[in-house]
């Protein structure tokens, strides 16, 4: 059941050759700094690349005997909330869906396309960052808008990063020794982009990403929460339009905007050097983390866990330390000694005493997506 899992960013393209059943990686890779100047002009180009890789690693595609090719789609909408085999309405749907993901649907979709006409005979799956949080309730995912309005377009929180918090819930009852159906849990996925889940009894009830995945946590160029008002004031006043919006609150904005870089290794530096915008932007970036904690476990009523994830959240220990501090009251805390460990092993950072425990767990998307693919190829048909 060797599977191909081509998981599309919005300037880069991961690709891993799995046995989902088996701990080795056949192949892997990463394309990075797409339509940079330093990098490959676009997602077409580094698929190209990406081919070109395998088949020098692995010999020709189309006889690696692959039972399956993963692919990440950010946005899947209300219409997908399980993994999907991929056919040309599979394709419109998705593209129909482009404007609630700028940033990453188009891009998902590019290599979609271009992976299904270089493999025509495998079948293609599609795996949404948005289907775990399909489990969401009404209260969690209603805007407080206009009811007929908001129905007409599907104006709703969706939720995303759904394939990591999957993983990542399954792997932290495994570490706590319970059952995943018996754990509460508060999911932080760290990295370019960043987003909080509340997940009670493996189930996602609330998270912070809504319509887009522009709300919520501080980001890499991304605002997260912000007044609605200040982009209409922004469009009056400053003669701003939709676009320049988009782009504000999409690419020049989050830490990027605030400490003139998006990679918090370059924002500690920065802040260590006392650089004071630098220093705001990692405070800001914790205290929004730290509001969002706070609210879930509010949400959870009782909480397991808190996990961190994903790149800032696996390797970046003054984050952890900062986000969380000040919440012994509500019986979390972290151990400095713990929280200092370097590696890429699971962990726990929490004093052995302490109500709730606080994890380290490194997510695998590109495993999560390749058992989401397999087990629907493999599974008999109805």
């Amino acid at each position: 059941m060797t599977v191909l899992v081509l998981n599309c960013g919005s300037s880069s393209i991961k690709y891993q050759l799995i046995d989902p059943d088996g701990p080795a990686r056949l192949a892997k890779g990463i394309v990075e700094r797409i339509g940079e100047d330093d990098g490959v002009p676009d997602h077409a180009a580094a698929l190209r690349q990406v081919v070109a890789e395998l088949e020098r690693d692995c010999g020709p595609l189309a006889e690696l005997g692959l039972a399956a090719v993963g692919h990440r789609i950010v946005h899947g909408g209300d219409r997908f909330a399980e993994p999907t085999l991929v056919d040309d309405d599979v394709e419109s749907v998705i593209d129909e869906l482009s404007p609630l993901a700028p940033l990453h649907n188009p891009p998902g979709l590019t290599a979609l396309r271009l992976a299904r006409r270089e493999l025509p005979d495998v079948p293609h799956v599609a795996v949404f960052d948005t289907a775990f949080h399909q489990t969401l309730p009404p209260v969690a995912y209603t805007y407080a808008l206009e009811r007929e309005l908001a129905a007409r377009y599907g104006v709703r929180r969706y939720g995303f990063h759904g394939t990591s918090v999957s993983y990542v819930s399954r792997a932290a009852a495994r570490l706590l020794d319970r059952d995943p159906d018996d754990t509460n849990l508060v999911v932080l996925h760290l990295g370019n982009g960043a987003s909080a889940t509340a997940v009670r009894g493996g189930r996602s009830v609330d998270t912070s990403m809504g319509l887009t995945p522009l709300e919520g946590l501080v980001m890499g160029t991304r605002t997260g929460d912000i007044d609605p008002g200040a982009l209409f004031y922004l469009h009056r006043e400053a003669g701003l339009s939709v676009d320049d919006l988009d782009r504000l609150a999409n690419r020049s904005s989050g830490l990027l905007g605030l400490a003139g870089a998006n990679d918090l290794r370059e924002v500690h530096r920065q802040a260590k050097a006392g650089d004071a915008a630098a220093q705001l932007a990692r405070e800001l970036y914790c205290y929004r983390i730290r509001h969002y904690v706070g609210a879930y476990l509010a949400v959870l009523g009782r909480a397991h866990a808190i996990v961190f994830t994903a790149g800032v959240g696996e390797n970046d220990s003054w984050v952890r330390s900062h986000s969380l501090a000040g919440l012994r009251h509500l019986g979390v805390e972290v151990d400095h000694v713990r929280n200092s460990f370097t590696g890429s092993r699971a962990q726990v950072i929490s004093p052995d005493e302490a109500d709730v425990t606080v994890l380290v767990v490194p997510t695998d998307e590109e495993l999560e997506i390749a058992r989401q693919a397999s087990g629907l190829v493999a599974a008999p048909a109805s």
